[in-house]
């Protein structure tokens, strides 16, 4: 349980040993809304606010963006101990926007759930989706729709590029491969699905970032049986894709701290 459970972290000192409060998280990231399970006593609200918050700016540090970015121009909702679904460590509900956190069982999936977020919050700017549609940008860009010309877009979709392609564009990548091995040996398509390919792909950089390690953020993308199974890239395949993934997001936070 969160209360019992110690999650050793090595990193910068963003708290400087001060308890944090959700209240905190809230106007630091700028998120939307916050919301607590009742069933979530002081002490565990105490615990969950200090590693939250240190896992999420972890998140913008390794991104190279402002912490106040990572609450997607305040249209992100957090659910902590709320909301859950059973058997579940976290999901993102995309039409509450909301990214829920199971109060005993969400430790190590807050970077693939915040990449589900950013991939949906960002579809309908990097591309040309129907109106009134839940739409990821991993999948647009899968299916080719048009994207909206702009260098920003460009290096997403290049991010999509290394994640789903050989380096020479002309066949899926060997880790899209896999997944879809997985999937039929599994019976089902979950692994070979864009969305969950891009969001393993992307704890699976975070994970591997050598300078900081939060098994609250992001856990067993090396050490697992989905690992070993090849569900996660390879080192020199998050390599690649990680430089894609700065060589976005580092612009993308410069141009929002000049606005």
């Amino acid at each position: 349980m969160l209360k019992r459970k110690t999650y050793r972290r090595e990193g910068p000192d963003y708290r400087f040993g001060e308890q944090v409060s959700f209240h905190d998280i809230k106007e630091t990231f700028g998120l939307n809304h916050i919301r607590l399970g009742s069933w979530v006593e002081e002490d565990e609200k105490h615990k969950a606010a200090n590693l939250i918050f240190d896992s999420l700016a972890d998140l913008a540090f390794i991104l190279k963006l402002p912490p106040i970015a990572i609450g997607l121009r305040q249209t992100l909702n957090l659910a902590f101990g709320s909301g859950g679904q059973q058997g579940v460590q976290a999901h993102y509900m995309p039409a509450g926007r909301e990214l829920a956190l199971a109060k005993n069982a969400g430790a190590g999936a807050l970077a693939h759930e915040f990449w589900h977020a950013y991939d949906h919050y960002i579809a309908d700017k990097a591309f040309k989706t129907r109106e009134r549609t839940i739409s990821f940008a991993s999948s647009c860009w899968l299916a080719d729709v048009e994207m909206i010309n702009h260098p920003l877009n460009q290096r997403l979709g290049q991010v999509f590029a290394t994640t789903f392609l050989t380096p020479d564009g002309q066949d899926s990548h060997d880790y899209v491969d896999r997944a879809v091995a997985l999937d039929t040996q599994y019976g089902r398509q979950y692994f070979s699905k864009p969305t969950e390919l891009m969001a393993r792909a992307f704890e699976a950089c975070i994970e591997s970032y050598p300078e900081i390690s939060n098994p609250y953020l992001v856990d067993e993308t090396l050490k697992s049986k989905l690992a070993t199974a090849g569900g996660y890239p390879c080192l020199e395949h998050r390599r690649q894709v990680f430089n894609a993934l700065i060589g976005y997001f580092e612009p993308l936070g410069i141009a929002l701290i000049k606005k």
